[in-house]
């Protein structure tokens, strides 16, 4: 059960706004999947998806994450022991299928997006109401890259989404797990004073919080909890450049040290953009850090 506890609060005291389950499993997956993208940083491929009749199957949703990796998303309304092995045999289907998952994601997205699909990192995320201590364990147990995501009802107009455990997969590399990095994830290379920023900013990222992925793409690495809150792109030869999903709208940028690129193209995700040459902006930066982590 979570422990959160949600408060509307008047000049006059607080009231506790009661949680609740769902009256109906399609009805949380119902409102996840008309807001994916905000919700999960998913984009929505499809909904109740044939998996054929050798699988004999239906996956609930169908998506793609923000560095491009597939994405299988399963929901139970309450607890449910089954959610966890249920979306590995579909993700098992998946790997089985690209060439399937390929078309879809041209189909919904266009040739750009269904070229740069990130098959060595594919997730599940299960969203149910509660999970147990025996599926925290399983998923710990297993090589592949998995949420656990609690959600309750707040009232008639709120949804509150909370992780519960967030394992990574071969590709990926966990903050609980990073002195065990393998030679194909390791930061991105350069010589001198931005290697050893690129180590530090590496650093500093990982140690925000617990769950922390680091995702290999050509272009940038990011760094997720269920969603991206940073990207870091490959050092230049004086400064290395940082994405953040704060708001660049409450933030007071200083030129040469922050940038809001709404609108602008870049490698990653995120619209305020840091540029970091020495230590000292690194910690100017560590603030704007964690908000971004706070807002992923």
């Amino acid at each position: 059960m979570s422990g959160l506890k949600l408060f509307h609060t008047t000049n006059g005291g607080a009231t506790e706004v009661a949680s609740r389950l769902a009256e109906a499993e399609a009805d949380v997956q119902a409102l996840i999947e008309a807001h994916m993208d905000t919700m999960l940083g998913v984009r929505f491929l499809a909904s109740e998806y044939s998996t054929g009749p050798v699988y004999g199957g239906r996956i609930d949703s169908l998506g793609l994450d923000e560095n491009g990796a597939p994405v299988i998303v399963e929901y139970k309304r309450g607890t449910d022991a089954g959610v966890i092995n249920q979306g590995l045999f579909y993700l098992s289907w998946l790997m089985d299928h690209r060439a399937e998952f390929g078309h879809l994601v041209r189909d919904r997205l266009g040739a750009t997006a269904a070229d740069q699909v990130l098959w060595s990192a594919p997730r599940l995320i299960c969203v149910a109401g509660d999970f147990t201590r025996y599926d925290v364990h399983a998923v710990r147990e297993h090589r592949r890259s998995i949420d656990l995501v609690r959600y309750r009802y707040y009232g008639t107009e709120h949804l509150g989404l909370e992780t519960v455990a967030s394992v990574t997969g071969l590709a990926a590399v966990s903050g609980t797990a990073r002195r065990r990095t393998s030679e194909g994830a390791r930061v991105p290379k350069a010589d001198g004073a931005m290697a050893e920023l690129a180590a530090a900013v590496d650093e500093v990222l990982l140690g925000l919080g617990d769950g922390i992925t680091r995702v290999q793409r050509k272009q940038y690495w990011a760094y997720q909890r269920l969603r991206n809150f940073a990207c870091v792109c490959p050092p230049q030869q004086t400064k290395l450049l940082v994405y953040l999903k704060a708001d660049p709208k409450q933030v007071s940028l200083v030129p040469g040290f922050t940038r809001d690129v709404t609108g602008l193209g870049h490698h990653g995700t995120g619209d305020l953009e840091l540029q970091l040459r020495t230590e000292r902006d690194l910690e100017r930066a560590k603030d704007l850090l964690r908000l971004s982590y706070a807002a992923a």
